[in-house]
C-alpha cells in the first residue's frame, strides 16, 4: 500500500516536495489557505491585466531542470534568459543597463569606475569560487544537529573565512571606488529581503549566479506558469488538493502526527505530513512550542516587508527593461533605515517589474501590466497603513518624472498590497516578506530544521526552513526534506 503524504500549503517548495514523492512511489494530498495553489507565487487579473504577486523572475534555472530529471518528467513551462538583467535608474537620469558580458557592462562604467572590468572579473572570481566551495557542502545539504553543521563548515575552503566576518557591502566595496558600481552591484542582497548592510558577505556568491553562471530568466507567460505547470503535472498523477482550508491544530499519538486539523474542524490523516507553511510560525502557532512563542517569534530577525503596487495602464512603456530599479541619491543612509523607520518612505526606493514587456497575454493590446515593489518595514515596525495611497501616490509621481511620462492619467487598474495584506493572506509574520533572514545565526543548521523535533513523521519545507529564500531555495528545500522522508 502506498504511503500518504499530507502537504499543508502549495507554495513552490510544497509542489516541488509532492512531486518528487509522488515519482518515488507516495500519495499526495494538498491542504492549502487560499482558494489557489502557488502561494507567494501567485497571480492575478483584473479587467484585463495579468498580474504576478509575488517573483516576478527566476535565477538557477538547472536546480529545476535537474529536480525535473529527478522526478522523470519534462519542465513544464517555457523560459528565455534575460540580457540585459535588468536596468538600474538614478536620480540625476542616468540608466545602467546590467549586460551578462562583462565588456559591455564596463564600457557603461568608463568615465566613473577606472578598470571596472578588471574590477568585476576579480570580484566575480571570488563570488564564484564561493559558490563553488559552498553550493554542495553547506546548501545542498542536510543537518541533523548544530554540530553537522559546523563540521560542514569546516570542510570548506579557510580562505573564505574572512568573509564571513564581512558583510556583502563590506564585501563589494573591497573591489570597487565608485558609489555607482557599489550600489548596483550589491542590488542583489535585497533579492534575500534584507540589505548589503546586514547581509552576510558570503551571500556575493549571488553575482556569479547573476553574471557567469545563468543569469535571470523571463518565464513564457508569466511566473505563474511555473504553478500551472507543476500541478498540472500532480493532478495528471492523482494528487488531490482541498483549497480554502487553514489548519489550525494537529493530533497526536506518543511521537507521531494522526492527523491535521482545519479551522472548520475537518481532520486530515495520513502517513506523513510536510509543513509548507512558515517553519518557525507553524511550531509557534499551531504546535505552541515554546520556542517559538510569540515574544521568541518578535526576538528572531525577519525580512523586511515589501509594499506592492499593480498597475495596468492603457499606454505603452517601450524604453523600460523587463526588470528596472530605481535608486535615489541616499542609498546607505536609505537602506540602513528602511528595515525599521516607516520615514524612509518618504523617499523610497523601488523595482518596477513590467511583465507585458515579454508576455504581451498579459495585458490588452496598446497596454502596460506594471509591478511596482517597494521594500518597507514590516508590521513590526510600521503597524499603521492608512498612509499607504499617500506612499503609492508618490511613487507613481516620482516614476512618472524619472521616465517622462505621467502614467496617471493612464491608469485603468491599481491594486496596493501592504504587509497587511500578505500576512493576511499568505501567514507571513508581521507581513516579512521572504520569513526569518539569512545573519549568520540563522544560516544553514542554525535555521529551523526541516524535520519535527518531536513528531517523527513531521517535516518543514520553504523559506524559513533551510537552506532558505529564493524560489531555487525552495527547490533544494524540497530536495532536501524529501531526501529524509525517504529515508524513514
Amino acid at each position: 500500500m502506498k504511503k500518504k503524504v499530507i502537504i499543508v500549503g502549495t507554495g513552490l517548495g510544497g509542489l516541488c516536495s509532492g512531486l518528487l514523492l509522488q515519482s518515488k512511489g507516495y500519495e499526495v494530498q494538498f491542504i492549502e489557505k487560499n482558494d489557489r495553489p502557488g502561494g507567494r507565487l501567485n497571480r492575478f487579473e483584473q479587467e484585463g491585466f495579468t498580474f504576478d504577486t509575488g517573483p516576478s523572475f527566476f535565477s538557477m534555472s538547472y536546480i529545476f531542470k535537474d529536480f525535473m530529471k529527478e522526478c522523470g518528467l519534462e519542465l513544464p513551462f517555457r523560459f528565455i534568459e534575460l540580457d540585459p538583467l535588468y536596468s538600474v535608474h538614478f536620480p540625476d537620469g542616468r540608466i545602467f543597463r546590467l549586460n551578462k558580458d562583462i565588456k559591455k557592462l564596463a564600457e557603461q562604467f568608463s568615465d566613473i569606475e577606472s578598470d571596472f572590468e578588471i574590477k568585476m572579473e576579480k570580484y566575480l572570481d571570488k563570488a564564484s569560487a564561493l559558490y563553488n566551495d559552498t553550493i554542495d557542502i553547506v546548501i545542498r545539504n542536510n543537518f541533523d544537529t548544530k554540530l553537522d553543521f559546523f563540521i560542514s563548515l569546516m570542510k570548506v575552503n579557510p580562505v573564505h573565512i574572512p568573509v564571513l566576518m564581512k558583510t556583502f557591502w563590506q564585501q563589494v566595496t573591497q573591489y570597487f571606488d565608485s558609489h555607482e558600481a557599489r550600489q548596483i552591484v550589491s542590488l542583489v542582497a535585497f533579492f534575500l529581503g534584507r540589505t548589503p548592510f546586514d547581509t552576510m558577505g558570503i551571500y556575493s556568491l549571488l553575482s556569479n549566479v547573476e553574471f557567469r553562471y545563468d543569469g535571470y530568466h523571463n518565464v513564457e507567460g508569466g511566473m505563474y506558469k511555473i504553478v500551472e505547470g507543476i500541478v498540472d503535472l500532480l493532478k495528471s498523477r492523482g494528487a488531490t488538493f482541498h483549497f480554502n482550508k487553514e489548519i489550525t491544530s494537529v493530533e497526536a499519538h506518543n511521537d507521531q502526527i494522526i492527523g491535521v486539523v482545519d479551522k472548520e474542524g475537518k481532520h486530515y490523516e495520513g502517513d506523513i505530513y510536510l509543513i509548507n507553511a512558515d517553519a518557525a510560525l507553524f511550531r509557534g502557532r499551531v504546535l505552541n512550542r515554546k520556542k517559538y512563542s510569540e515574544t521568541n517569534l518578535r526576538k528572531m530577525e525577519w525580512t523586511m516587508g515589501y509594499l506592492t503596487i499593480y498597475i495596468g495602464v492603457n499606454c505603452k512603456l517601450p524604453h523600460l527593461d523587463l526588470h528596472n530599479y530605481f535608486l535615489g541619491s541616499n542609498y546607505e543612509e536609505y537602506a540602513h533605515n528602511v528595515l525599521k523607520n516607516p520615514d524612509s518612505l518618504q523617499k523610497p526606493y523601488y523595482y518596477i517589474n513590467v511583465v507585458s514587456k515579454h508576455n504581451p497575454e498579459c495585458a490588452p493590446e496598446g497596454c502596460e501590466s506594471l509591478f511596482f515593489v517597494c521594500p518597507v518595514p514590516s508590521l513590526q515596525y510600521k503597524s499603521d497603513w492608512s498612509d499607504r495611497d499617500e506612499i503609492v501616490d508618490s511613487i507613481l509621481a516620482d516614476f512618472s518624472l524619472r521616465i517622462g511620462t505621467d502614467i496617471i492619467p493612464h491608469i485603468v487598474t491599481r491594486t496596493v498590497y501592504t504587509p497587511k495584506e500578505w500576512e493576511r493572506e499568505f501567514n507571513l509574520y508581521m507581513g516579512s516578506g521572504l520569513g526569518l533572514s539569512h545573519r549568520m545565526n540563522q544560516i544553514g543548521g542554525l535555521r529551523p530544521k526541516n524535520f519535527d523535533e518531536q513528531y517523527h513523521n513531521l517535516f518543514y519545507t520553504g523559506s524559513s526552513t533551510t537552506p532558505g529564500a529564493v524560489l531555487p531555495m525552495a527547490v533544494i528545500s524540497a530536495e532536501n526534506v524529501c531526501r529524509r522522508i525517504l529515508n524513514i
